[in-house]
């Protein structure tokens, strides 16, 4: 298989379901000086923070929201104060609008957990607490997530669940990226060459659509798209579909499953050029169905990988490649 070495694959998934030990003792000691909790980030970390408030408000009382970098720095948010947890996460800790929001998180009392990739970098020496790991930011999120859900009541399951993803999630996601390298093949290099390519997805897939259209394909192949939350697909874009015009459903397992699939079912009136993934269509052995939905992101993540792997190799555009971030002042 193209890029993929399944050893180091699973080690990057052992290793963030590692981490629960250390989130968990953060979470514990802090959880009761908490009045609310915020997921803020910027670019791919802001959809990873989309999915986890979705996630929470499904099963949790607890006052739980997400908020974009920038437009706190320029907005700021009177929920945030001194009984606010704050989530963060940066692969290089160099963000500008990330180091400027901590500081301005601080400044309202907040504090903050930092997910750093880079331990010796501004923002891991800025936030109140930092777990360095270069790999699985969604999962982390969801441990953190978890385990506040947990010590308020709310996750009855936890030790179960977790059981079961530290047992069977590493492998289960191994083995679904072999079982989608084919489609990802396939539809790499059905849709290179699109002039622009339409996303839609609902629930925690949510922020997966927006990252993947943003993050993979805007920034790293430079192919232009749109992505759209299913709940407004028949509230505009509906009428831009035609038999031509590629849209791509991401279709989870969660409570917004029905969302998806209703954009699923209308478009083969309308359009012949469309796609549904659906990460139903993926095993997790050893996971209970009822957890799936809280899995789905990561099943689909599973999923790209495949099409990004193969985008890249069929159009020769190193995925590392970029024309204006961080290569000029803007």
């Amino acid at each position: 298989m193209v890029k993929f070495e399944e050893e180091t694959y699973l080690d990057n998934v052992r290793g963030a379901l590692a981490l629960r030990g250390q989130i968990e003792a953060i979470v514990d000691a802090a959880a009761g000086q908490c009045g609310n909790l915020c997921w803020l980030g910027i670019g791919g970390t802001w959809a990873s923070c989309l999915q986890t408030t979705v996630h929470m408000k499904e099963r949790s009382a607890m006052e739980v929201f997400a908020l974009n970098a920038a437009e706190y720095n320029t907005t700021g948010d009177r929920r945030v104060g001194e009984r606010t947890f704050v989530v963060i996460s940066s692969v290089t800790g160099t963000t500008e609008e990330m180091c400027a929001a901590v500081e301005k998180l601080h400044a309202a009392g907040a504090r903050v957990l930092g997910f750093i990739d880079k331990e010796d970098s501004p923002l891991a020496r800025a936030v109140d607490w930092c777990i360095s790991f270069p790999h699985n930011e969604q999962l982390k999120f969801f441990m953190t997530a978890d385990r506040f859900m947990f010590l308020r009541g709310e996750f009855k399951d936890y030790d179960r669940y977790y059981a079961q993803l530290d047992a069977c999630l590493p492998e289960g996601l191994a083995a679904a990226e072999k079982a989608a390298d084919e489609f990802g093949r396939s539809f790499a290099k059905a849709h290179m060459n699109d002039k622009l390519h339409y996303f839609v997805g609902a629930g925690t897939l949510y922020g997966a659509t927006y990252s993947y259209a943003m993050c993979y394909w805007e920034e790293m192949h430079w192919i232009r798209t749109k992505s759209i939350h299913a709940a407004e697909f028949f509230h505009g874009m509906l009428e831009i579909v035609d038999r031509d015009t590629p849209v791509t459903v991401f279709v989870g397992e969660d409570s917004q499953r029905e969302l998806a699939l209703r954009v699923a079912h209308f478009l083969p009136k309308v359009c012949g050029n469309f796609c549904v993934i659906d990460t139903a269509d993926y095993p997790l052995e050893g996971i209970d169905p009822e957890y799936r939905g809280s899995l789905s992101h990561l099943l689909m993540h599973a999923v790209t990988n495949r099409i990004d792997a193969h985008l890249e190799a069929l159009s020769g555009h190193d995925m590392k490649l970029r024309r204006y971030y961080r290569q000029m002042e803007y």
